[in-house]
């Protein structure tokens, strides 16, 4: 497995509009935010933020791939190690992830994201 970096951390909030202004003010770039979440960056550092109505993840921190039979490869061996790890989910910006767990139960997250070209 090569990860590329750690991508992003992913915090829950109670409110997703004075979360996103409050990091905002301290600097952050606002690159999506919907009812249920946001997300945001610092440099090539990503910040998301989940609000009380989204489902698909909670509280985790995500390892970055740039290549997507990298994420492949990374899922298969820790599905044959037996990690506690969901489907590959693809997403609707070109992104694939999938979420697990590390033996003390802390939600991680493998994300492919697409070299931007350009």
């Amino acid at each position: 497995m090569q990860l590329k970096r750690l991508g992003h951390v992913a915090i829950c909030v109670q409110d997703i509009k004075t979360a996103a202004n409050f990091y905002q003010n301290l600097g952050m770039e606002l690159v999506w935010q919907d009812s249920d979440w946001a997300y945001l960056k610092a440099g090539d550092d990503g910040l998301a933020l989940l609000g009380p109505g989204y489902s698909q993840a909670r509280s985790h921190f995500g390892f970055v791939f740039s290549d997507r039979t990298e994420i492949e490869t990374a899922y298969q061996q820790l599905q044959q190690q037996g990690a506690e790890i969901t489907p590959i989910h693809e997403h609707r910006d070109g992104t694939a992830s999938f979420y697990g767990r590390d033996p003390d139960g802390n939600a991680f997250e493998y994300l492919y994201e697409p070299i931007k070209k350009g």
